[in-house]
C-alpha cells in the first residue's frame, strides 16, 4: 500500500525506470555496463517505493495517552519555550525520520484541531537546532480533555521540499489517522503540557501510530 501523495511520483518513476530499460537495452552494447545502469535504476525505483509506503496500523483509542506521530528515531526530550503558539515552557520530544523511513503523519492523539498554520523556509538539515523555527514547517494543535492543548510540529529536512497537512481548523481527528506526509527526508516535534509522563527514551526508535510518547 502506498500513500496517495506519491501516486503521480511513484508513476513517473515506472513510466521513466521501464523507458530507461528499454534504452539502456538497444544502445549499451557493454553487458556489465549494461547491467549497473538497470540495477541503479531498480535501486532508485525501489527506494522511491519504499519512502511512499503507508502500512495500515490499527490504533487503539485511548485519550489518555500520545502515540508517535510518525515512524523514526527519538532525537530530543527536554523542557522548551514554544514561541510560535502557546508562548510557555513545554515539553518537547522530536522523532527524526531519516529517508528509508514511513513518512506518513498520524494524529497522535484525538480531538479538535485548534490551529493549523504553514510556514515556508529553510531547508537546514533536520537535526539542526534552529530547524523547528525556520525550516519549512506545519504547526498544528489538537485539543481534548484529557492533555488539553498539545502542538506537533512537521519540519522539512535538506531533502524534503513540501510538507503534505491535512488538519483544518475545527475538524474533528482520530487518534492514528492520516494527518499528512512529509516528502523525502523530515523531523516532527510535539510540545505536551509540563507533567506529562514521557514514555520514550533518547535514540529509541518509535513507530507511529503504536509507539507511546506519553501519558496522563
Amino acid at each position: 500500500m502506498f500513500h496517495k501523495e506519491g501516486y503521480k511520483i511513484i508513476f513517473i518513476a515506472l513510466v521513466s525506470f521501464i523507458a530507461g530499460i528499454i534504452l539502456l537495452d538497444k544502445f549499451i552494447e557493454i553487458g556489465w555496463l549494461k547491467m549497473t545502469l538497470q540495477l541503479a535504476l531498480f535501486l532508485l525505483l525501489f527506494m522511491i517505493l519504499q519512502f511512499f509506503r503507508n502500512p495500515k496500523r490499527v490504533v487503539a483509542l485511548n485519550e489518555s495517552i500520545i502515540i508517535a506521530p510518525v515512524d523514526g528515531k527519538v532525537v530530543v526530550i527536554e523542557e522548551v519555550f514554544e514561541p510560535e503558539y502557546f508562548k510557555d515552557k513545554r515539553m518537547q520530544v522530536s522523532i527524526f525520520m531519516s529517508p528509508i523511513n514511513v513518512h506518513v503523519t498520524r494524529y497522535a492523539m484525538s480531538g479538535v484541531i485548534k490551529y493549523s498554520k504553514y510556514h515556508p523556509g529553510k531547508y537546514l538539515v533536520a537535526w539542526h537546532p534552529k530547524a523547528s523555527t525556520e525550516n519549512e514547517r506545519t504547526s498544528v494543535v489538537i485539543e481534548n480533555s484529557s492533555f488539553g492543548e498539545i502542538l506537533y510540529r512537521q519540519i522539512a529536512g535538506a531533502l524534503a521540499k513540501r510538507i503534505i497537512n491535512y488538519a483544518q481548523e475545527g475538524a474533528q481527528v482520530v487518534q492514528g489517522e492520516d494527518a499528512g506526509f512529509i516528502k523525502f527526508g523530515s523531523r516532527v516535534d510535539l510540545y505536551l503540557p509540563l507533567g506529562t509522563k514521557i514514555e520514550v527514551k533518547l535514540n529509541q526508535k518509535a513507530v507511529g501510530g503504536k509507539t507511546i510518547i506519553a501519558i496522563k
